[in-house]
């Protein structure tokens, strides 16, 4: 299967002109028929295959830029700013989203053999993010992920096969790098992943970034250095970036009042969360909160 196929079956799961679909549990397609702005989200590692349109996400001060074709791998969460650029109503922007295990991924390290995935284990973290052309056999093998939602027996059957064979393809193409360094669990971006997960369980707590630091096995500047080289960011602004965004989700629900939507989040002052909040998306929280009134339920 091409990607002119493969786009033309992703259309087929999607009822109306706008929005997102889940045909498999691990997959989301998205189409949009007009630009977004730019806006704050947290991705989680997943595989992103564009298949119409272009798209625009900024990790830090990178900039990748992503058009048909283009794969994008996510290897943390991570929170970043995106964009659709690219798409209209004729040809609207259009990709294919595969949720990563990297419990699987360390299974195809362990059969593939240390030899197919030592050539950039031990450089030192890059940023969670990487981007390639998607060659032919990860297209075709996402087409017959995709064929499986049709039949559930298939399904049954076959998806764990073609699952495997999507990571395998993932974990060995140009951008798969930071997935390969993932796979030992003695290396900095593993160390990484468990401070993220650490950092995510109790985002409303205050952290202690040396006690965080040990948890991991790590000191608090190599915890600091690879942090950053991954994330783009600290620890705590980590922490700051997964409230805020929480709480803009709380707000644009329109059931919760400001002061609350704070205390929820785990800030001890109304005002620092409005400041902050203001910083972070351009407007006060009580912006959005208004604008969600006045739109309804």
């Amino acid at each position: 299967m091409n990607l002119e196929q493969l786009a033309v079956r992703a259309c087929g799961f999607l009822a109306a002109e706008e929005g997102l679909c889940r045909p498999l549990a691990d997959v989301i397609v998205l189409r949009s028929s007009r630009p977004t702005p730019l806006g704050a989200t947290l991705y989680q590692p997943v595989a992103c295959l564009i298949l119409q349109g272009a798209k625009e996400v900024l990790l830090g001060d990178a900039v990748f830029r992503l058009g048909r074709g283009d794969v994008l791998v996510v290897s943390h969460d991570v929170p970043v700013n995106a964009r659709i650029t690219t798409a209209r109503a004729g040809e609207p922007y259009l990709a294919v989203v595969l949720s990563l295990d990297v419990g699987l991924l360390r299974g195809l390290y362990d059969e593939a053999g240390r030899a197919a995935t030592e050539v950039d284990e031990d450089h030192a973290p890059g940023p969670a993010l990487a981007s390639c052309t998607a060659d032919s056999r990860l297209v075709d093998a996402i087409g017959r992920y995709l064929a499986l939602a049709d039949d559930d027996v298939e399904a049954k059957v076959l998806a764990p096969s073609i699952r495997r064979e999507l990571h395998f393809r993932l974990l060995m193409a140009p951008s798969g790098g930071m997935l390969r360094r993932l796979l030992r669990h003695d290396s900095h971006a593993s160390r990484v992943t468990a401070a993220i997960a650490r950092i995510r369980a109790g985002y409303r707590e205050a952290i202690a970034v040396p006690e965080l630091a040990r948890q991991v096995g790590m000191s608090p500047s190599s915890l600091h250095k690879h942090f950053r080289a991954i994330t783009s960011t600290t620890p705590l602004q980590f922490q700051k970036d997964l409230r805020l965004l929480e709480a803009r989700r709380l707000l644009i629900a329109g059931q919760h009042a400001v002061s609350d939507v704070a205390y929820e989040v785990g800030y001890e002052s109304p005002n620092q969360f409005s400041r902050e909040y203001a910083r972070k998306y351009g407007v006060p929280p009580s912006s959005d909160l208004r604008a969600a009134t006045a739109a309804g339920p």
